[in-house]
């Protein structure tokens, strides 16, 4: 005897944290002022007084308010309910406790790893505002709050951001998504990096004459002079972190990312509210039931 077959049921798609047009509104005002905070000294005149080291707090602080209306207009469009919010606390907080493991030792932070699976499987307005408060709450942790850490916070979210916006999974799936995300990891780490260090270069002076900042100098021997700096300094300290975001993503990567595609199904973020069929009107409160006679 056969039994009955049945149809099977299609598999639900994980979809992302959408963005809503304030947010996204909000994310280009950021970055575009997040970019020219960053490059803003090597643009400015020597007698200007915009590259003295004592007028850069008052702009690192005028970023936070920034990073704040972006996390508040992600909430305003609906982009991200309870469930969500209750995620990005979740994984924020992860990502903060990570960040002390490695923190101090060759660069090696294993909360790159984490960001670049959720900015994938969360997406890019999502990955920016987990990016942005992990740091935040990161910093709050370990007790680097000062006035480089809203720069932190931003090019976090810029590291997250960048790996919700790879190719979607339905066009790259299983070990193909996965040396693509230890790639991306790779050079990410090294783009964070090298753009911290870009933050913290043009306030540092009297160093020697080939890496120094020289407010006022044409921009190409400015970024020369960068170069330099980067190869001197940081380049074995960004080597570390890319090469254990790419060690983690490639052994680990999998495993993570199945659990957040499964969180991210049952959460359910885009599920729209609608009511059962055959319901019929909306029942009646108790109060009136009962002022209807019908409350027995």
């Amino acid at each position: 005897m056969n039994r009955p077959t049945h149809p099977a049921r299609p598999a639900r798609r994980t979809r992302p944290v959408r963005i809503g047009p304030r947010a996204a509104v909000a994310l280009v005002l950021v970055t575009l002022i997040g970019i020219a905070a960053f490059g803003w000294p090597l643009l400015a005149d020597r007698q200007s007084g915009l590259a003295h080291s004592q007028d850069a707090p008052w702009l690192f602080a005028a970023l936070l308010p920034l990073l704040v209306a972006v996390v508040v207009a992600t909430i305003a469009d609906n982009g991200m309910d309870a469930k969500a919010v209750a995620m990005l606390g979740v994984l924020a907080a992860v990502g903060a406790a990570l960040r002390p493991l490695g923190a101090g030792t060759a660069g090696l932070e294993p909360m790159f790893f984490l960001l670049v699976l959720s900015g994938r499987v969360l997406g890019p307005g999502f990955g920016f505002v987990l990016g942005s408060v992990t740091m935040f709450a990161s910093a709050l942790l370990t007790g680097g709050v000062g006035p480089w850490m809203p720069f932190q916070m931003l090019a976090m979210g810029w590291f997250a951001l960048g790996a919700g916006l790879l190719p979607s999974p339905e066009r790259i799936r299983g070990r193909a998504e996965l040396l693509m995300l230890a790639a991306y990891g790779c050079v990410g780490a090294f783009a964070y990096g090298t753009i911290m260090n870009l933050q913290g270069w043009v306030l540092l002076q009297g160093m020697g004459q080939g890496i120094s900042f020289h407010p006022g100098e044409p921009v190409t021997a400015n970024l020369a002079r960068f170069a330099a700096y980067c190869l001197a300094t940081s380049m074995g300290w960004d080597l570390g972190r890319a090469v254990l975001t790419v060690v983690l993503t490639l052994t680990l990567g999998a495993t993570l990312l199945k659990a957040l595609r499964r969180a991210t199904r049952r959460a359910a973020f885009d599920a729209p509210v609608s009511f059962a069929p055959g319901t019929g009107a909306e029942p009646e409160p108790a109060l009136e039931r009962g002022m209807n006679g019908s409350g027995g």
